[in-house]
C-alpha cells in the first residue's frame, strides 16, 4: 500500500493492493497464476478533479511490472472495458431508524417509520442449530470446505491455509465468520462479513455508519435464507446499521 502525501502533513491519496493466486479457464490444468489485486482507493474530495486516481493507478502499474506482474483484478462502480465480471449491491437495512436519519434511505409509498422497523425486525438470537461464531481452532476444516467449493468457479482466488487464518479468523470491528457445526463435530456450513464503516456528511443526528459487507459464503447443508438470516442477526448483535451483498 502507498499514499500520496504533501509535505508530510496530510494523506491526499491512498490505494492498496496484494498479490493473490487465482485460477480461471485458461490456468485451469497449470499452477495457479499469481494476480495483483487492488483493495482499495480513496482520494482527497478537494482533488477528485484533477485526474488524482489516474496517477495512484499509473503507479502501481508500475511498481507491480518491476515485480514481474502483469495482471490485476479491481471493481468498479462504472462500466471499464471488458469486465469479466459483473453483479449488483442489495442493502438489508439493521436499524432502520438510523438509515433514514441520515438520509441512506427513504420511506417508500404508504410506508411508516413503524411499519418499517416492524419489516425489518429480525430474532434476537442466531435460529439455525449449531450456528457459532469461528474460531482459530476451527481453521482446519473450515479452510478446505470453502477451498472446495471455489473450485466450482471458472475464476476464483486459491487461499493457503495462512491466508485463510488471516483473512477470516474474526476480528472485532474487521472480519467476523461463522461456522455450522452438526452433532459429529463437522464443519457443514461458512459464512463470512467483514465491517466497513462509513461517514456521514450534512447529518446533525448521525457522524458515521457501520455497514457490514458479504465476504465468502459456503452453504451444503443449511438453506441460503436460513444462513443469511442468522448472518444478519450476528451482524445486528454487533451493532451494524445495514447489511451489504
Amino acid at each position: 500500500m502507498f499514499c500520496l502525501n504533501v509535505e508530510i502533513v496530510q494523506c491526499f491519496g491512498f490505494l492498496s493492493y496484494g498479490v493473490l493466486s487465482n485460477r480461471s479457464p485458461t490456468y485451469k490444468r497449470l499452477r495457479a497464476k499469481q494476480l495483483v489485486e487492488v483493495n482499495y482507493l480513496c482520494v482527497h474530495k478537494k482533488l477528485r478533479s484533477k485526474r488524482m486516481a489516474p496517477v495512484l493507478i499509473r503507479e502501481v502499474t508500475r511498481r507491480v511490472h518491476l515485480r514481474g506482474r502483469f495482471q490485476a483484478l479491481f471493481t468498479s462502480g462504472t462500466l471499464l472495458p471488458k469486465p469479466v465480471s459483473k453483479c449488483r449491491y442489495w442493502h438489508r437495512p439493521l436499524n432502520p431508524r438510523k438509515l433514514l436519519e441520515c438520509g441512506f434511505s427513504h420511506l417508500t409509498h404508504n410506508m411508516t417509520l413503524q411499519r418499517t422497523i416492524k419489516l425489518y425486525r429480525l430474532p434476537e438470537a442466531p435460529l439455525v442449530k449449531g450456528f457459532r461464531q469461528m474460531t482459530k481452532k476451527d481453521v482446519p476444516k473450515a479452510w478446505p470446505l470453502l477451498s472446495e467449493y471455489l473450485e466450482k468457479f471458472n475464476i476464483h482466488p486459491i487461499f493457503t491455509k495462512e491466508e485463510f487464518q488471516h483473512f477470516f479468523v474474526p476480528r472485532d470491528d474487521v472480519v467476523y465468520s461463522f461456522i455450522v457445526e452438526n452433532g459429529d463435530g463437522q464443519i457443514t456450513d461458512f459464512c463470512s462479513f467483514y465491517v466497513l464503516p462509513s461517514s456521514v456528511m450534512k447529518s446533525k443526528q448521525h457522524n458515521s455508519l457501520r455497514a457490514a459487507y458479504s465476504f465468502y459464503n459456503v452453504s451444503t447443508v443449511t438453506p441460503w435464507p436460513a444462513l443469511i438470516q442468522d448472518m444478519l442477526i450476528s451482524a445486528k448483535q454487533v451493532s451494524l446499521h445495514i447489511y451489504s451483498c
